[in-house]
């Protein structure tokens, strides 16, 4: 089935405008708190107050992102609550963010809508390590555990980031950084627009000289370098008060040196990823109608290098349509409904190509049957070409107590069902001539999970924010690569699970003063009832934040803790990784109303810690960059 011409035919079925009358999410007003005031969009796609939210969502605003001043999201992600990642080595180097324990790859990556994964890939999940958290991200939504209702059956959480929409006035930024590695990272944005039309455009480039990526590299013993540069562009048109159209494009050039490629093993290696992805869409609001229509595509290549010979490239492609309606005609509820069409392309450099369609269609309601009361029921029906058809739901209640004195109790919970299917590259490598063993021609079947979550928050009038989640999440028949004998895609027989307790509290002790952090435990066990690799059992972080009286002097800290964690290697078995503390500490002086001086100390106590075992990590590096805005 193609996907474009879905879009034409679903483009005329956009229900009539019709009376007036309440949606679900003014259905009551949110408590006095700014925090549940705050809008979410990732939970059901539409825009509701946190306080009506029960699912587990954490926001990152462009505050915060500027005050820590880091290069990587990855580095944004590891501060939040239930998020946990480990990299192969420094800068560009093979990241992944695990989501209360279940692997990157189920954890879906989404850009302004745009779904940013890699067909490439083992697994078809974000390659998250050539995301930078530049000035063009505003804001950052992570919804964490099985969100398959709304992003399709295999998303085991969400990470939506946000760039800003251009203003009335024509503003922009040009900043300069410089540290430790040889980095260095040049950026610029600027937006503007009207009544009529918006736009805003940013462009980033860094180059750092890295670090020897490998423990074994004991004979070039070179630094493995990285360069990224990212391109991105947001145009938008009001053709009336309730039709908005929009272009979002992205384009990121990222070169890679590492370690350990090619046979025999060399450690001159090189890797070349170009990922190209936009998005045209368009909406449309009535009175009691919204609706949504958009089309995306995402093209990957890559080109990899062993020794300056060419050892594998390939070539990927994903369509997807989506359409996303709701409506508060009847005053009771409010219906979310929706449908998403993907088609996964990959092509191997010897020319072999492979395809896949999986369509969806899904339906939210939205209610509150008491005051202060709100739930969601939500159901997916998915068809994929290879596996068939897959129901899904998920269910979601949030309930807020007055406890007077400007206190409010929030208790929420979710439940959550999906399914993923196995990739076209997990079926094309146990069919190749790398498979062998019990891995050799063995296919797959789907895997089924299940999550939920309860948990209270409270929020006080003077700012106090503190909250406690317990999670429980299982995969059953977990797909899996075998890295102690290389076998290749293999299948658990039983559930592999997550369970733990998630902890968050900010605290501002004064008007100059903040203190905030998370701690969270997560118990993960495959079927066997041993402990899944790379997935602490403990993490935390702890911060603190001072700014002057004047607002121009801001100084931030931040301890990160990780303990009990465990690796896999080939012809060795089961390793401990190192617990480790990390303090990153960033400032920053506001010159003028234009100019801003900015600084960040990375691992600070230069700690020597492995987060994948053979793989160094950073050691302590000083940063510095200057910010011109207009």
């Amino acid at each position: 089935m193609k996907i474009k011409s879905i879009s034409l035919a679903l483009s005329c079925l956009l229900p009539a405008v019709m009376p007036a009358s309440p949606s679900y999410a003014e259905a009551l007003p949110a408590p006095d708190s700014s925090t549940l005031h705050e809008v979410i969009v990732s939970s059901s796609r539409v825009a509701m107050p946190l306080s009506q939210v029960g699912s587990s969502v954490t926001v990152i605003d462009a505050e915060e992102i500027q005050q820590r001043a880091y290069i990587s999201v990855v580095d944004l992600l590891r501060t939040q609550p239930g998020v946990a990642a480990s990299s192969n080595g420094g800068l560009g180097q093979v990241a992944t963010v695990r989501i209360r324990g279940e692997e990157g790859f189920r954890t879906q990556v989404r850009l302004d809508g745009m779904k940013l994964s890699d067909p490439t890939g083992p697994q078809v999940g974000p390659r998250v390590q050539h995301l930078l958290a530049s000035e063009d991200i505003s804001r950052i939504e992570i919804l964490r555990g099985p969100q398959g209702l709304m992003y399709g059956a295999d998303a085991g959480g969400v990470i939506n980031l946000f760039t800003p929409r251009g203003g009335d006035a024509l503003s922009g930024q040009l900043s300069v950084e410089s540290g430790r590695y040889g980095t260095q990272q040049l950026h610029g944005n600027v937006g503007g627009g009207n009544e009529q039309m918006d736009f805003y455009l940013s462009a980033t480039d860094l180059s750092s000289d890295g670090f020897n990526t490998r423990t074994a590299d004991n004979i070039l013993k070179d630094d493995d370098g990285y360069d990224n540069t990212t391109l991105h562009g947001k145009f938008g048109w009001n053709l009336s008060e309730a039709l908005r159209l929009q272009v979002v494009a992205r384009d990121v050039d990222a070169d890679v040196e590492f370690d350990n490629c090619g046979f025999p093993t060399s450690h001159d290696c090189d890797s070349n990823v170009e990922q190209t992805s936009w998005r045209v869409s368009a909406d449309y609001k009535s009175e009691h109608f919204d609706h949504n229509l958009a089309y995306s595509n995402t093209e990957m290549t890559s080109d990899n290098y062993a020794a300056g010979t060419p050892s594998y490239s390939t070539d990927g492609e994903i369509e997807r349509f989506e359409y996303t309606g709701s409506s508060d005609y009847f005053s009771a509820f409010t219906l979310v409904y929706g449908v998403d069409v993907e088609q996964e392309e990959i092509v191997s450099g010897a020319g072999s190509s492979l395809e896949r369609d999986q369509q969806g269609y899904f339906l939210e309601y939205q209610s509150s049957p008491i005051d202060q009361l709100f739930i969601t029921a939500g159901l997916r029906y998915d068809d994929n070409d290879d596996f068939g058809e897959h129901l899904s739901y998920r269910f979601t209640s949030a309930y807020l107590q007055d406890l007077g004195s400007g206190g409010t109790l929030k208790y929420h919970g979710s439940y959550g069902t999906g399914f993923r299917a196995p990739s076209l590259n997990e079926l094309a490598y146990n069919n190749g001539p790398w498979a062998w063993g019990p891995a050799a021609g063995f296919a797959p079947d789907e895997e089924t999970s299940k999550g939920f979550d309860v948990g209270v928050s409270y929020y006080a009038a003077s700012g106090l924010e503190l909250g406690a989640i317990y999670f429980n999440q299982r995969i059953e028949d977990e797909i899996y690569f075998d890295l102690i004998n290389f076998y290749g895609y293999l299948q658990a027989e039983g559930d592999s699970q997550s369970t733990g307790v998630e902890l968050f509290f900010d605290y501002p002790l004064a008007k100059q003063w903040r203190v905030f952090g998370n701690a969270t435990y997560n118990d993960t066990e495959t079927p066997d009832d041993v402990q899944r690799i790379r997935r602490p059992e403990k993490i935390a972080n702890l911060g603190g934040e001072f700014t002057s009286a004047d607002q121009r002097f801001t100084l931030l800290a931040n301890l990160r803790y990780s303990a009990a964690s465990e690796d896999e290697v080939y012809g060795v078995g089961r390793l401990d990784l190192d617990d480790y503390v990390v303090l990153d500490i960033s400032a920053s002086y506001q010159l003028t109303k234009q100019a801003e001086i900015y600084g960040r100390v990375e691992n600070a106590g230069n700690v020597d810690y492995e987060e994948v075992t053979g793989y160094n990590t950073g050691g302590s590096g000083a940063y510095a960059g200057l910010r011109y805005s207009f």
